[in-house]
C-alpha cells in the first residue's frame, strides 16, 4: 500500500512539474522573446525542474562528476548513452546550455513536446534520410551560433542496459565545425523508471560523469570512425 500511494505522488507531482515548467518557459519565451532567441532563460528552468523531480523521488539518488570538464564559455558536440526517459532530468544536473536532437514522437506528446517545441530543441524523424539531413544542417547553424547540441549516438534506448554501437553522425558534424566533443557516460537509469508497470520498487543509483572534451581542431573528415571510437571507449570505460 506505501508503494502505491509513493508512487502515485511520484507521478502525479511530476506531472504537475511538467506543467508547471511550460507555463515557465512560455512566460519567459514571450517576455524574452526580442532578446534571447536562443531560449537560454527558457532552457535554465529545466534545471530547478529537474532539481524538483529528482528531490521528489525517493527511490534516486544521484552523484555527478566530473562537472570541472565543462567550459561554460565553449560549444560543445555532447554525446552520452543513453539508457531511459530519466536520462533527460539527470542530463540537466550538468547545468550545460544545449539542444536536444530527440525523436519526432517526443514533440508530440502534451504537455512534454510543448516544453521540447519552446525549447528549440531538433526534431528527428526516423527512417526518414532527409529529415536525418535536416538535423545535422539544423545543429550546425546552432554550434556557429555558439550553442551545443547533444546526441545520443546509440539512435535509441538500450534495450538491456549496455551500449550499443555510436553511429557516425555526431562525429562527421564535429569535426567539419571544428567543436570538441563532450562525452557524457550515465549509469543507472535503465532501472529508474519501471517497465510494464507503473509502480516503483527498486532504489536505484544513478550516476553522471563528464568526461574530458575531445578536441577535433587537427581532425579531418576521414577521423570520424577514430573520434566515435575514443568518445565510445571514454564512456564505456567508466
Amino acid at each position: 500500500m506505501k508503494r502505491t500511494i509513493v508512487s502515485a505522488f511520484i507521478w502525479i507531482s511530476t506531472s504537475i512539474l511538467i506543467f508547471i515548467l511550460f507555463l515557465a518557459m512560455l512566460f519567459f519565451s514571450i517576455i524574452l522573446f526580442p532578446f534571447d532567441k536562443k531560449r537560454r532563460v527558457a532552457h535554465a528552468q529545466c534545471f530547478w525542474w529537474a532539481d524538483a523531480v529528482i528531490w521528489l523521488n525517493p527511490y534516486w539518488t544521484i552523484n555527478v562528476k566530473g562537472l570541472e570538464n565543462i567550459d561554460h564559455k565553449r560549444t560543445y558536440v555532447i554525446v552520452a548513452n543513453h539508457l531511459s526517459l530519466a536520462d533527460i532530468a539527470v542530463l540537466y544536473k550538468t547545468r550545460m546550455q544545449f539542444k536536444w536532437v530527440a525523436k519526432e514522437s517526443l514533440f508530440r506528446v502534451p504537455v512534454l513536446g510543448w516544453c521540447m517545441s519552446l525549447g528549440k530543441h531538433v526534431r528527428l524523424k526516423r527512417g526518414d534520410f532527409s529529415s536525418i539531413k535536416s538535423i545535422y544542417r539544423e545543429a550546425a547553424l546552432w554550434l556557429r551560433d555558439g550553442m551545443s547540441v547533444l546526441f545520443f549516438p546509440e539512435g535509441t534506448r538500450s534495450p538491456d542496459g549496455k551500449m550499443q554501437n555510436f553511429q557516425n553522425g555526431a562525429f562527421k558534424l564535429a569535426i567539419k565545425e571544428k567543436v570538441p566533443v563532450l562525452p557524457i557516460s550515465i549509469s543507472g537509469t535503465a532501472d529508474a523508471i519501471p517497465k510494464g508497470n507503473w509502480l516503483f520498487k527498486t532504489k536505484v543509483a544513478i550516476s553522471i560523469r563528464v568526461m574530458p572534451p575531445i578536441e577535433t581542431a587537427s581532425l579531418g573528415p576521414a577521423d570520424f570512425a577514430m573520434l566515435r571510437d575514443m568518445a565510445s571507449n571514454a564512456i564505456g570505460s567508466n
